[in-house]
């Protein structure tokens, strides 16, 4: 698979890069950024923290604003941010060029439903694409964490608890916690995966939650004055099916923060001093 580096920049002694290359997952080129430490070389190999962004966000949201670098490079941790959806000519989006749905709003699902079944395959690409061709370029382990922003909450709680023997932890801030009972998460899962209701709970967290428990410890970190609280994110639900399964979850919330990078930079090397617990 060729890589095309498309920018790089130092940083706390490490490496910012950007790249891209062409996913036979999701049939198109796609873009991601990976910081790599200063501890990073061909003779010691990092673990990783993938991160996702959410709805209207690309690879530059979270590298550029959450300020996640020092830590990252004081922990001997890289971070991998991908972009939120495929991209480019031929890729549908929705007809009204919504922006919580389509282009920049993936939902890090498969999508089952026609025309976007053949490039919004975002779950298979976080979960197997990238890791093996992170892995098989970079001087890291496969020691993987996962995290993420309101829909990339979302995701990182998804794929977290379906995949628990690929990831030592899960954190998230503000994220879509029951998205089977929200508006955005209806409003994508129909148009991604029909009506099938039973499809729709593969991809919510607070139902995989009902069904199983985890190992894995997660971390949430939710603002109170995030606008989005009520109507969206629902993390008391979270709480509720996680204490069914005595799971290992804390869910912090925060007076007077919002939904923004403001937030998100606030409490990002608590949640990269999480994950090394784990990780290293």
């Amino acid at each position: 698979m060729t890589l095309e580096n498309i920018s790089t920049n130092k940083s706390f002694g490490g490496w910012h890069k950007q790249y891209t290359h062409f996913s036979k997952t999701v049939q198109c080129n796609m873009r991601f950024a990976i910081f790599l430490p200063p501890q990073a070389s061909a003779n010691h190999k990092v673990p990783v923290l993938y991160w996702l962004s959410g709805l209207t966000c690309t690879d530059e949201n979270f590298m550029q604003k959450a300020g996640a670098q020092r830590m990252a490079a004081e922990l001997g941790i890289a971070i991998v941010a991908p972009d939120t959806s495929p991209r480019g000519e031929g890729v549908p989006d929705d007809e009204n060029a919504a922006y919580d749905f389509g282009l920049g709003a993936g939902f890090y699902l498969n999508a089952t439903e026609a025309p976007f079944d053949k490039h919004y395959r975002m779950y298979d690409y976080i979960v197997s694409e990238l890791p093996a061709l992170i892995e098989e370029t970079f001087p890291v382990t496969q020691k993987r964490a996962i995290s993420g922003h309101s829909m990339g909450g979302h995701g990182a709680l998804t794929i977290g608890l379906k995949n628990a023997d690929r990831y030592s932890s899960i954190s998230a801030f503000s994220p879509i916690c029951n998205p089977t009972q929200t508006p955005w998460g209806q409003k994508a899962f129909k148009g991604y995966l029909g009506d099938d209701r039973d499809a729709w709970n593969e991809y919510d967290a607070c139902e995989l939650l009902k069904r199983a428990s985890t190992d894995l410890s997660i971390l949430v970190d939710q603002g109170l004055s995030d606008d989005f609280l009520e109507k969206e994110l629902k993390p008391e639900r979270l709480e509720a099916a996680a204490e069914k399964h005595q799971t290992d979850l804390t869910v912090r919330m925060h007076e007077g923060y919002d939904h923004s990078y403001y937030f998100i930079s606030s409490f990002i090397e608590d949640h990269l001093k999480f994950h090394a617990k784990y990780l290293t």
